[in-house]
């Protein structure tokens, strides 16, 4: 029968303290970097344009169609090959899953803007504002009060997603744990240390997600 003990990973706390504040500070920097992928990807979708729509479904649908950890394989060791540009683990990691969340992100966006009724749109064309204001000031007000929900459950996704930056060497939470599970030996204990954190860390943000959704349908 296997014998639990947490107690030799006392010694590896600040392993677990450095990985977990890497993995917020990653998961900060893809979500805003993502939201603007989205945003711009979103607002594409729906522009007049056949070439920006062309565009914008071309980078939605390869990142969306595609498994993460091999675009991030790709990004690391193929773009560098074929574009001349070095770049770290922890930079390719970054672009690779900011493009890769921004696919969703837009996808959201694109849904939330569609779901106002069309009449709010000719009520401020009437009134003589030009399209752009007609969606910075009518649409994207009322959309965003739709898409918070989606976006926080695509946010968590994303948090989630960043333990793949590992393969790359990128010192996150599960790759500060590997380390310690190497030295230690001791593999269960470490990845159960690791489980607790995610859960710790995503539990809260969860109850905030439901409670979002609950008031947004309260308030319709």
């Amino acid at each position: 029968m296997y014998t639990w003990d947490f107690n030799i990973l006392w010694t590896y706390r600040w392993l677990f303290v450095e990985g977990t504040a890497v993995t917020i500070a990653l998961t900060i920097g893809i979500i805003v970097l993502g939201l603007l992928l989205g945003l711009i990807g979103g607002l594409a979708q729906l522009s007049k344009s056949a070439t920006l729509r062309w565009a914008s479904w071309l980078y939605i649908e390869i990142f969306r169609c595609t498994p993460l950890l091999v675009q991030l394989l790709w990004c690391y060791y193929a773009l560098p090959i074929l574009t001349g540009i070095e770049m770290s683990a922890t930079t390719a990691a970054v672009l690779t899953l900011s493009l890769y969340g921004g696919s969703f992100y837009a996808e959201v966006i694109r849904g939330g803007i569609v779901s106002i009724e069309p009449g709010q749109s000719e009520a401020g064309l009437a009134l003589g504002l030009t399209p752009a204001r007609v969606m910075r000031r009518i649409i994207l007000p009322q959309a965003l009060k739709r898409m918070i929900p989606p976006l926080m459950n695509q946010s968590i996704i994303q948090f989630k997603n960043t333990s793949l930056v590992s393969v790359l060497a990128v010192p996150d939470l599960l790759y500060q744990g590997q380390v310690a599970a190497m030295d230690t030996y001791r593999p269960l204990e470490v990845y159960t240390v690791i489980a607790v954190i995610y859960f710790i860390v995503l539990v809260p943000l969860t109850a905030v997600v439901k409670k979002s959704e609950k008031l947004l349908q309260e308030s319709n």
